[in-house]
């Protein structure tokens, strides 16, 4: 069978503002005529004096500020930040974090227009699902490395009373610009730097680890920040390394991870995202450690799905060369768990003193959201992702 690129669109208006001492620009790139609500996370923005700097770039401005979007955003505190903007005229947006102050920040601007219920913005029994056709302009600042939230236009919210962790997005959710230095990740804790490294590095497997369509710059380019990342994480999380060529790398990389590049002209999975959410949504585990919990348990009961990726993964990312195809995947399997391992996550459920009470109460969840058939070819089926939880255990 002849493997082709799929045809694509590619489309991405975000300005990019990368490196130190780029704060005052801030005042130049939101129009002049706004007025401007900054959205921020708990207290680490004013603590380590982001805020001020931000403040500080914006002072000849009509400025306010909304904070204590959580680590998963909840649209119960979204919903109030809406209300602000309605009810003061903000027609900026500017949040201040990371990928989860961006991801509110994004609905917020598209639930401020959107007619009707905001809740309508999402499906899987929760909404009605209707498109977004407009949303307030927005920058970022950002924070905290591992999402991609700065330069695409997807946001996932959590739903607290209905347990659910839901995505949205739409052509008019990109921001306008996102301000990128590397030196905001000097006060950031190992735990966060080593979440930040496993969440780009399962971003860029759910876009390559699929089947091969002939696409062959996108799977160098993906291979190619599967082997930064790999590179440079142990010192990311080393303690007190303040080099600013690894935190740049680490922030670019981390950008490029999800912002539509890799993913033009192939298929793309997002089941290890799928069954993740569910776990944070129960468990309240950290999105980037479900990740690590799910991506090597999903490798192993999908290996004959995707077996030629990941031979090619194991041969060009880890550099396994000798035995068979079977042993290559072995390998290439235990090589991904032990470099989630070595940046401190548990990979298993035990090691978060979970047992096999949370597979049926996790596929039920599944199913109730309408995950029932997900992957590159949608043939993950709820027993198959009961497979993966369990193989996880």
């Amino acid at each position: 069978m002849q493997k082709e690129i799929l045809n694509f669109d590619y489309y991405n208006p975000t300005h990019i503002i990368f490196g130190k001492d780029r704060f005052a620009e801030l005042n130049e790139v939101i129009p002049q005529d706004k007025k401007v609500l900054i959205l921020y996370g708990g207290g680490s923005v004013k603590r380590f004096g982001t805020l001020d700097k931000v403040k500080a770039a914006l002072k000849s401005r009509e400025v306010g500020e909304f904070g204590g979007i959580e680590a998963n955003p909840t649209y119960e505190t979204l919903i109030k930040a809406i209300q602000l903007v309605k009810e003061e005229g903000y027609d900026f947006l500017l949040a201040v974090g990371g990928g989860s102050v961006i991801d509110g920040t994004k609905f917020v601007a598209a639930g401020a227009l959107f007619e009707g219920n905001p809740i309508d913005i999402f499906g899987s029994g929760i909404g009605e699902k209707r498109p977004i056709t407009e949303a307030l302009p927005f920058g970022t600042v950002l924070t905290l490395p591992a999402t991609g939230s700065e330069m695409n236009s997807g946001g996932v919210i959590t739903f607290v009373e209905k347990k659910a962790k839901l995505g949205f997005g739409s052509a008019f959710t990109y921001p306008v610009f996102s301000l990128l230095d590397p030196e905001l990740t000097y006060t950031l804790p190992k735990r966060q730097l080593a979440n930040g490294i496993m969440d780009a590095y399962v971003h860029v497997m759910e876009q390559y680890m699929t089947y091969p369509v002939g696409a062959l710059l996108q799977d160098r380019y993906a291979e190619s920040l599967l082997q930064t990342l790999i590179e440079i994480g142990p010192a990311v999380i080393e303690e007190d390394n303040h080099d600013y060529n690894t935190r740049a790398t680490f922030m670019w990389s981390a950008t490029n991870a999800l912002n539509g590049t890799l993913s033009r002209g192939v298929p793309q999975d997002w089941a290890s995202h799928s069954l993740g959410h569910e776990i944070t949504a129960l468990y309240g585990i950290d999105h980037a450690r479900t990740l690590a919990i799910v991506l090597p348990s999903l490798l192993n009961v999908r290996r004959e799905e995707k077996h030629e990726k990941l031979v090619q993964y194991a041969e060009r990312v880890w550099g396994i060369t000798s035995g068979t195809d079977d042993e290559k995947i072995d390998a290439a399997i235990v090589k991904t768990r032990e470099f989630f391992e070595s940046l401190g996550a548990g990979t298993r459920f035990s090691d978060y003193g979970l047992g096999d009470e949370v597979v049926d109460l996790l596929v039920d969840q599944l199913e109730r959201h309408g995950l029932t058939s997900i992957s590159e070819r949608g043939d993950q089926t709820l027993e198959i992702s009961r497979k993966i939880y369990t193989n996880a255990l």
